[in-house]
């Protein structure tokens, strides 16, 4: 895994800057920003890429999809996007930063959780609940998760809690944020199906939920437009664009529409 924020080449700098640029970019490597949620299935998912691509090494940097698209704004040298949301992956199209317009690839799902064994015959209802005095949430400026979960409170018409919130960055800290920190936290279902996560049972750590409760979380992919970026300028190249496109094609096909499926996501 690795996170790069930008590159900055000065003076006669910049001649040492583009032989290590382009030894590492050509060496078989594309760069993806993904959601935080998708992380938790991203080593199955490149795993079974690399079946097929052997040579091409996936770089993943994981975070909310609002932080990444700042990033992105601010030149980080991805390859492609992954979002918890299509609006953030179509402001970057309506910017022209991308080379194709946002697909779903997958639409996540909602979830309540707690390490301790909790009353969930209430469903939602469970937060108003008095021993219930921390409820971790994924900052819904930056995290659609976070915001489905904001709506998804206020749809069951509970009021009153926010004193209860703890904010975290992503959704993967509020994942820590639950398990550690807080009684109960809403998280993406599909960090349930990794790790330690799977010794939590269903409807006594957690709950599904009700999807009529908050809209669907659509999951968008975007290949970025990095031609116009000194590191665009050397990725250019046939090969970098097979391998990139390659990724994208495979995240729409079958075979990770099944791992996607595993980790508790509806694909269509």
């Amino acid at each position: 895994m690795i996170k790069r924020n930008g590159i900055l080449f000065a003076g006669k700098r910049i001649v040492l800057g583009l032989m290590v640029l382009s030894s590492s970019i050509f060496a078989g490597e594309i760069t993806v920003a993904a959601a935080a949620n998708v992380g938790y299935a991203m080593d199955k998912l490149v795993k079974e890429f690399n079946k097929t691509n052997p040579d091409t090494k996936v770089l993943v940097t994981l975070g909310s999809s609002g932080k990444l698209v700042a990033q992105i704004e601010n030149s980080a040298p991805y390859d492609i996007f992954m979002s918890a949301d299509m609006k953030f992956p179509q402001s970057l199209y309506e910017k022209k930063m991308t080379t194709t317009p946002p697909v779903i690839y997958a639409q996540g799902v909602l979830a309540m959780f707690s390490a301790k064994e909790l009353d969930y015959s209430k469903g939602i209802n469970l937060v108003k609940e008095t021993s219930i005095s921390k409820i971790a949430i994924a900052n819904p400026k930056t995290a659609p998760y976070g915001a489905a979960a904001i709506e998804a409170i206020k749809n069951a018409k509970i009021d009153g809690i926010e004193s209860k919130y703890v904010y975290a960055e992503s959704i993967s800290q509020a994942v820590t944020y639950a398990t550690t920190a807080t009684d109960i936290g809403f998280i993406a279902k599909s960090s349930l199906y990794e790790g330690n996560m799977t010794q939590y049972k269903e409807n006594k750590n957690w709950i599904t939920v009700d999807p009529k409760l908050y809209a669907p979380i659509d999951q968008g992919i975007v290949v970025l437009d990095t031609a116009n970026s000194l590191v665009g300028m050397i990725k250019n190249d046939d090969t970098k664009k097979a391998e990139v496109k390659a990724f994208y094609d495979f995240i729409l096909s079958a075979n990770a529409k099944k791992i996607f499926t595993d980790y508790g996501y509806i694909v269509k």
